[in-house]
């Protein structure tokens, strides 16, 4: 199991499950539990802050995860490594970016973590947008993450926003450049969202040029995994059966032109506001 994409609260106790509280040291604990005196004792004391338990967890990981951002803070300066792996790759960032701390993400970014690591496949924006964290998404664009990063299991970052159903984080990416009809097996975000019956988001996805008629490796169209009748069903029938306007052409054909450029203040003000 890959305790660091778990929700923030249960890590703890999953982690006591396995057995990992025998593993760690003092120094994990304190960072964990947000003990930021104990853990300035300890690191004064000589305590080693790079020091690993099972699974190459450090100390900086277990703040991260648990947003402990005071604890993020001491670590840091008493010379963490802030891109330190766990066995699965994961670094700091992603743990925070799952615990949506925005304050733990800004210290490490301002300590030089590490936006899109290489040879890694579940990135930080990944882990943002599985944790329904859009205020990270946006900070992690803004600092040049890659919006196309694909994982094998979980496609792209908007793949894992609609697969998990988080409209905002959808919403974030597309408004940013994110290709609205990247495949994993041929299977776009318009797929995620018709399985997940959110209309919003189809209506979100067709808005930004998803196309309704891609076939993913079964030959189903997102219409398929809908139910016969359902909203979702009507929704994207009506868009089947509805050409779009020259409004509408107009304004996705800008945002694919543009891509990452389209969340400039310019084409958001001015260009976006077609309605």
């Amino acid at each position: 199991m890959d305790v660091t994409r778990v929700r923030p609260s249960l890590y703890g106790e999953i982690a006591h499950g396995l057995g990992f509280w025998t593993d760690r040291s003092a120094v994990h604990e304190a960072a964990a539990q947000g003990r930021a005196l104990q853990l300035q004792q300890l690191i004064e004391g000589g305590a080693a802050v790079n020091i690993v338990a099972i699974d190459s967890i450090t100390p900086l990981h277990e703040a991260c995860i648990q947003g402990q951002t005071q604890c993020v803070r001491l670590l840091l300066g008493a010379g963490a490594q802030v891109d330190a792996r766990n066995i699965d790759g994961s670094t700091p960032l992603c743990d925070a970016c799952a615990a949506g701390s925005l304050e733990c993400v800004k210290l490490l970014l301002e300590y030089g973590a590490t936006v899109n690591p290489q040879l890694f496949t579940f990135s930080p924006l990944h882990e943002a947008c599985m944790g329904g964290n859009s205020d990270c998404v946006q900070l992690m664009i803004d600092q040049g993450a890659f919006m196309e990063a694909h994982d094998c299991h979980y496609g792209t970052p908007l793949h894992v926003a609609c697969a998990r159903q988080h409209y905002d984080c959808a919403k974030v990416l597309l408004s940013a450049g994110a290709n609205v009809n990247a495949a994993k097996l041929h299977e776009t975000a318009l797929h995620h969202a018709a399985k997940t019956k959110n209309v919003d988001l189809v209506e979100l996805l067709v808005e930004f040029g998803g196309n309704v008629y891609a076939r993913d490796n079964l030959n189903k169209k997102p219409i398929h995994y809908t139910s016969l009748g359902s909203p979702c069903y009507r929704c994207i029938e009506f868009y089947e059966n509805t050409p779009l306007s020259l409004q509408q052409i107009s304004r996705v054909t800008v945002r694919r032109t543009l891509g990452t450029r389209a969340q400039s203040k310019y084409i958001s003000e001015d260009c976006m506001e077609l309605d």
